[in-house]
């Protein structure tokens, strides 16, 4: 048996064959990655719905539940996300106050995940777009709190995997052809 060359074909008239030999072929590494960012995208949107879910249900009483969860939090982690919990603590204050305006934007913030997340599932290229540029833009941001905050692992993991996904759907937008 011949050895496969991978590597992307220039199309011309006469490589009609290539066109169908890749339709025929199976996801390849690539696509599976996107897969992955894919699922990421997905996992935000329904952690953000179930967030609303919580200010819907909790919003009359959310001082109390919020004081409550910390301090079971404390009581089982101790200082672990400290700051992360604190801020989500002092956020969830925020949205209890107008609460339907941030159940608004909560939806509109999943709904984008959703929207990526079919996006990239359905190989669509301005999904690739919206997640290079996405992503891309938001690690001078987490680069500058980086240094000038307190060390803190969950800042440097969020920093990390955004890079990763920037380089993974890069990559994957080189390798078609897009940039």
């Amino acid at each position: 048996m011949p050895p496969q060359d991978d590597r992307p074909q220039a199309f011309s008239a006469g490589s009609n064959h290539n066109l169908s030999s890749r339709a025929n072929k199976p996801f390849s590494e690539s696509s599976e990655s996107i897969k992955v960012v894919a699922i990421y995208e997905i996992v935000k949107g329904v952690g953000a719905l179930l967030g609303a879910s919580a200010l819907w249900l909790w919003h009359m009483d959310l001082e109390h539940w919020l004081s409550t969860a910390t301090e079971s939090w404390r009581q089982n982690f101790g200082q672990l996300l400290a700051p992360q919990v604190e801020s989500a603590v002092q956020i969830a204050q925020q949205a209890s106050k107008n609460w339907p305006l941030f159940l608004l934007l909560i939806f509109a913030y999943a709904s984008l995940r959703f929207i990526e997340a079919y996006g990239l599932w359905q190989d669509k290229t301005w999904a690739y777009w919206f997640s290079v540029v996405g992503y891309g833009i938001f690690i001078p941001i987490e680069l500058y709190y980086l240094m000038v905050s307190p060390f803190d692992w969950f800042k440097v993991g969020i920093f990390v995997l955004n890079i990763i996904i920037v380089i993974v759907v890069y990559r994957n937008m080189k390798q078609k052809g897009l940039i």
